[in-house]
């Protein structure tokens, strides 16, 4: 199911506690599943919750200690108390997501089905390490299957809501990148087209970014970071002289993605530029 074109909702979050880091449910209208979120700290309270003992999927999350990147586990369970507890050993998660259904009408084959399709999209996105690459999956009559993918669309609703931004893409697919306006940044002959997103900017497979860094990037060494960080993931590689983007790569900011291209610190809003030439500075200024 395509993300990017959800049906509009209104989502209600309950803070037991008045913290919106602590114990929490969320529900979304018109709908009969339901969220209940928390940190590792009150695991007791929230598997004493009453959903708790229902059958469910769940979101464990943390930092991966290797790579220092948002780390992840999804499962399901029939008992997500029963199964949850043999999650302690566990030492990289320090927060819970369940999701149950108020109808208690998920099945064994729903919930892993649920789980083979979260999985998928969580190593689409490519945001956390995933800590279960496997999953059990399962093949669901097509009425089922469709009611599965609208449970679904409310739990990708829900997710960022509740600090779990895993699932979300990290760059629009080729047939939606269409419907997003281009951009333009080019340095010396080099050029680099991008589109803007909800969580940043996203610089299109084929861009290119300068060969070496500017000696301003010494002074930014999060630059520098960066790019070897895309270089040591494949994202960016050699092409004469000159380095080339292979696939679509999500910036959290214009300013970011310019860094990177120019090798060096840059102002995103001036940089990036649309068809007609006209910066982001002043377009934004236009529009407002």
């Amino acid at each position: 199911m395509n993300s990017y074109h959800m049906a509009s909702a209104t989502i209600k979050i309950f803070l037991a506690h008045g913290d919106p880091k602590r114990l929490r449910t969320a529900e979304v209208s018109n709908w009969t599943g339901k969220a209940v979120a928390g940190p590792r700290t009150e695991f007791d309270s929230i598997l004493a919750r009453e959903e708790a003992a229902n059958a469910g999927v769940y979101f464990l999350t943390g930092i991966d200690t290797e790579t220092g990147k948002q780390a992840l586990y999804i499962g399901e369970a029939e008992s997500i108390k029963d199964r949850l507890k043999t999650h302690l050993e566990k030492d990289f998660w320090n927060q819970i997501v369940f999701f149950t259904s108020k109808d208690e009408n998920l099945t064994k084959a729903h919930i892993r089905f649920l789980e083979g399709r979260l999985i998928d999209q969580a190593k689409q996105s490519g945001r956390a390490v995933l800590k279960n690459a496997q999953s059990s999956g399962a093949k669901l009559p097509e009425s089922d299957r469709e009611d599965m993918e609208v449970f679904l669309e409310k739990m990708q609703q829900l997710l960022p809501a509740l600090g779990v931004e895993a699932l979300v893409p990290t760059a629009a697919t080729k047939t939606n990148s269409g419907s997003y306006k281009m951009l333009f940044c080019e340095l010396k002959g080099l050029k680099a087209s991008g589109y803007l997103t909800p969580n940043g900017i996203v610089v299109v497979s084929g861009s290119h970014a300068v060969l070496q860094e500017r000696d301003s990037a010494k002074k930014y060494p999060w630059i520098m970071v960066l790019r070897q960080k895309l270089k040591d993931d494949g994202s960016l590689v050699p092409e004469g002289q000159r380095l080339l983007f292979t696939k679509d790569t999500e910036f959290t900011s214009p300013s970011t993605a310019a860094a990177v291209i120019y090798g060096g610190t840059a102002n995103g809003l001036t940089a990036w530029k649309n068809a007609q030439g006209k910066s982001l500075k002043d377009t934004e200024s236009v529009n407002k």
